[in-house]
């Protein structure tokens, strides 16, 4: 009882500091631009007439830039203040918006997309690291979870949101909305008291090229695998819910951010107190049996249906695997955040692109089971290779 007690003053004396309210704020502005594009960016791209193929390139390069730039900003974040860092990736958003606007062609889009990726990967990466250095290691997970529930909140109503804009104004209306959401996000990075840069020592794990913390990737391919099924669905699915007849497929978003919402303010603590391997494990196969579920789902119901499996799947997925990964490296600084979310990037990039392959030979449902299968062989992985290593390790 004692120990419930703790935690619940700790957790509320947490989310009432200043600093982290304003990076909530932050991240919550931030990110309400980025999933309002969730249904509405292949929308768009399809009424300019790219194909299905080109479609996947613009959706996923995104992550691909996001990908190489996160491991600047680990690099960048050991001689800057999360802080700055934050304001550099809101600013940067905030033109992008505007790019949005005046280019139409593939290629100039093409390359709004990577400067998305690029801001963020410098707002996102900074973030998550200001909120891992204030936290107890105790208590790790339960921040991380109470403060990317900024995000989850807005994948509830930004889908839904980008969607009305479209349908009762335009696409117009929507990007400077999106720019208006970004400039706040700079405010209240710029209203954090920020902290100095951490000097490492010699002592400190090496790093590869571009700062890439060598001995979180293992773990992190997990989350890669993950990134890849979820990249795909927020490509492809607002297309083949349309091709089913549903107008707002902003509906299956907002259903999934529900889940996820319930559950992290039910059960913040639960990715600290219970074993974070099974929780991993759970997590996993529960995505798999929403992608089989999606692949013979065609109404509204159905899609409202599998979005909150996925997002009770999803639910305690991302706190768990990524305080997982830092306490397998043994690190918590920028870069370990850096590179863990990064490959989580690569597959957010591959997954569009790859499936806009896949998709004008097989059909839609075809590739949901392909996604499901994504899925086990993730399973099969975190099991049989990730847990026994460790194991090992601890032998």
């Amino acid at each position: 009882m004692v120990r419930k007690k703790s935690s619940f003053l700790y957790s509320i004396k947490n989310v009432l500091a200043r600093d982290f309210v304003f990076a909530f704020l932050g991240l919550f502005t931030f990110t309400l631009g980025f999933h309002a594009l969730f249904p509405t960016l292949p929308i768009y791209l399809t009424s300019l007439g790219f194909s299905l193929e080109e479609i996947g390139v613009l959706v996923g390069i995104m992550g691909a830039s996001s990908l190489f730039s996160r491991l600047i900003a680990g690099g960048i974040l050991r001689e800057y203040s999360e802080k700055s860092v934050m304001m550099t990736g809101a600013l940067l958003f905030t033109l992008t918006f505007l790019a949005f606007i005046l280019f139409r062609a593939f290629w100039p889009l093409f390359a709004v997309r990577l400067f998305q990726g690029v801001s963020f990967a410098f707002f996102d990466t900074a973030a998550l690291a200001f909120i891992v250095s204030v936290a107890a290691p105790a208590y790790r997970g339960q921040t991380i979870g109470y403060f990317v529930l900024a995000a989850t909140f807005t994948m509830a109503i930004g889908p839904l949101g980008g969607m009305f804009l479209i349908n009762q104004y335009g696409f117009t209306p929507l990007f400077l909305t999106c720019m208006c959401l970004s400039l706040f996000s700079f405010f209240f990075a710029w209203k954090l008291r920020g902290r100095e840069a951490i000097q490492h020592d010699a002592s400190t794990p090496a790093y590869g090229p571009l700062f890439l913390n060598r001995k979180i990737i293992v773990p992190s391919i997990t989350s890669f695998l993950k990134s890849f099924v979820y990249g795909a669905i927020v490509a492809f699915f607002p297309l083949y819910a349309l091709e089913c007849g549903v107008k707002n497929p902003g509906y299956f978003f907002t259903a999934t951010a529900s889940m996820l919402i319930i559950g992290r303010v039910l059960g913040g603590r639960i990715v600290d107190t219970y074993n974070k391997e099974n929780i991993i494990l759970t997590c996993l196969l529960t995505a798999m049996v929403a992608m089989m579920m999606l692949s013979f789902s065609t109404t509204l119901p159905m899609f409202i249906f599998v979005g909150m499996i996925w997002g009770a799947g999803s639910t305690f997925f991302f706190p768990a695997s990524m305080a997982y990964a830092l306490e397998y490296a043994g690190s918590s600084d920028g870069t370990a955040v850096g590179t863990f979310r990064s490959i989580s990037d690569l597959g957010s990039a591959l997954g569009p692109v790859i499936m806009g392959i896949i998709i004008p030979l097989t059909g839609y449902r075809v590739m949901f089971l392909c996604l499901a299968l994504i899925c086990l062989i993730n399973l099969g992985h975190f099991q049989f290779y990730v847990r026994r290593r460790v194991y090992r390790v601890r032998l």
